[in-house]
Order: structure tokens, then C-alpha cells, then sequence
């Protein structure tokens, strides 16, 4: 992919191939991930064909191989709150972020108290809008905290005996490193996990409202260009012989993997603001034409 930096060649012919093929859905993965895997011998005298980074492939052994902060959302990409929040603001990060549970502090980062919980706030404060003043602290559900050196495998046990599905990770000072979710574990096993609220798989991209669109990075560049009406390629920053995707063109003209909030902004006038990413790649995108990001 574009937007994912350089990728082995035979990774990105599998990808080719993938995206030729259907992909499977999520239970028949789990059941796959599970399954036992046969590791075919191997002579010492043979060379290695493919040597790949954990995380680059699939399955139960990247529990084992994996760490914490191999899949860990670093520390200015956090979504948090303070813990004096009003209800009409907790709303608009809830809204804006697209987030079902956030981190709460107080005074900074570096000393949570817990994390806030979409459903509890629903359930208190959302239906009849008459509820009394919030007080956040009453509503907090703790957190795990674990070191970066953690291997997946102790986190998600820690996380399933504990049903707590979120954990910061602290680094040796005490100070919070980063975020991590049972969502970003479970996906080093069986791929990206997509819920009803992700963008459907067949659509690249939807319009928000005129000269506004929600994209999915891996969009097809000259696709969306012929959406839009304009090139997108022609600044000399642009290099159009390295690039295929929406994700690809952003993170080149951001020159270096943008993170989760970020705005870049077109030569030509489009804004593109990153609406999902993680550590390892930029996954949605709000694009704004140059007429809308004026209005």
C-alpha cells in the first residue's frame, strides 16, 4: 500500500493477490488463527526464502512474538479527557472522534484515573437530556497499565480476566507511552476487525455533504480524482509514479507517516485531515475541497 512505507515483495504480491480474491469474515479467521499450523522443516544448509517482521503475517504466534508496543497507539495520539469535562463537550469528543471509550486524567496524561464509557454516559446523561450536572468521576471504569515490553499474549489473558478491554502502556518513569486496545491485539491474529461504523467495504468513500467525503486510505487515486473533478498529482511534491492510493499521496506530501487528528493540506487546496490511523498506517480520511474548506 501507498500509505504503509516500503513493503517486501512478496508481501505486496499476496496483497495483489488478496485483493483479487474475497476475503474471509471475521469467525472463519478466528477459526483459522486457532487452528494449528504445521511449520514445515527446515535444513540448515537451506537458504531463508522470506525473512518477515512480526506482525507482518498473521497469527496465534504473534501473541507470543509481539509486544506491547509493537501494536501501541503513541502518546500525542491519544484521544483523553480531563476529568473536569462538561457533558457537552464529553459529547463532542465522543462524536467527533468516533471513540466508544476514551482515557480520563486528571491534570495531565501522565496521571489517569480511568477510562469513560460511551454506553455509561448514554445511559446516564443521552436519552432524556434532563439529567443532573455530570460529574465524570462517578462514571470512570479502571484501567490496566502495563509496560511496553509486555508480550501480547500476557496482555490479552490480563485483559480478558480482568474484562477490561483498554490498557495504558507506562513507561519506566511512570509517565503514560501509549494505548492499547483487545481490538489492536486481536487484529495482529486475524486481521483488521471492522464494525457497522467503519465505512462498508464496498464503498472507497462517501460524501459527508458537498465538497466533503469520508475516504478509506487505500482508495484508488484515480478513482477519487475522477470523482472530484481535479488532479491531484500534478504539485512537483508529488510523485506520481510512486503512489496509487489516497493514504500514499497524503503521507507524501505530509513527508512522514501522519498520526490520527493531523491536517495536510493540497498545494492545489484540499484539505485532508487523518481520521483513523495507528502506528503502522493511515486508515480513513476526511477530504475537503478547496470551495468547501472556504465555506
Amino acid at each position: 500500500m501507498g500509505d504503509t512505507g516500503d513493503v517486501p515483495s512478496s508481501a505486496a504480491q499476496s496483497a495483489q493477490s488478496d485483493q483479487m480474491t474475497p476475503q474471509p469474515g471475521l469467525f472463519v479467521r478466528l477459526r483459522n488463527a486457532f487452528r494449528p499450523q504445521l511449520t514445515p522443516e527446515v535444513h540448515e544448509d537451506a537458504p531463508s526464502e522470506d525473512v518477515r517482521s512480526p506482525g507482518s503475517v498473521l497469527g496465534m504466534l504473534n501473541l507470543r512474538r509481539m509486544r506491547v508496543e509493537d501494536v501501541s497507539i503513541p502518546k500525542p495520539d491519544i484521544v483523553a479527557v480531563p476529568v473536569t469535562i462538561s457533558k457537552d463537550e464529553l459529547v463532542e469528543v465522543f462524536r467527533d472522534s468516533g471513540l466508544t471509550r476514551v482515557p480520563v486524567y486528571d491534570g495531565t496524561l501522565d496521571t489517569p484515573i480511568g477510562t469513560a464509557n460511551l454506553k455509561d454516559f448514554a445511559l446516564r446523561h443521552g436519552f432524556n437530556g434532563k439529567s443532573p450536572t455530570m460529574d465524570l468521576r462517578e462514571m470512570v471504569r479502571p484501567l490496566i497499565y502495563v509496560p511496553p515490553s509486555m508480550p501480547l499474549g500476557v496482555l490479552l489473558q490480563k485483559m480478558q480476566a480482568e474484562r477490561i478491554h483498554m490498557a495504558l502502556v507506562i513507561d519506566e518513569y511512570g509517565g503514560t507511552d501509549g494505548l492499547v486496545t483487545i481490538e489492536d491485539v486481536i487484529e495482529q491474529v486475524v486481521g483488521e476487525i471492522e464494525d457497522e461504523h467503519d465505512i462498508e467495504e464496498a464503498k472507497s468513500w462517501i460524501m459527508e455533504k458537498p465538497g466533503c467525503y469520508l475516504a478509506q486510505a487505500r482508495t484508488d487515486l484515480d478513482d477519487f480524482e475522477a470523482e472530484i473533478g481535479m488532479t491531484l498529482t500534478d504539485p512537483e511534491e508529488v510523485d506520481e509514479e510512486e503512489i496509487d492510493t489516497l493514504g500514499g499521496l497524503v503521507t507524501m506530501l505530509a513527508g512522514h507517516l501522519p498520526t490520527r487528528g493531523e491536517v495536510i493540506v493540497h498545494p492545489d487546496g484540499p484539505e485532508f485531515e487523518v481520521v483513523d490511523a495507528d502506528p503502522r498506517r493511515v486508515k480513513r480520511l476526511r477530504v475537503r475541497l478547496a470551495a468547501a474548506s472556504n465555506g
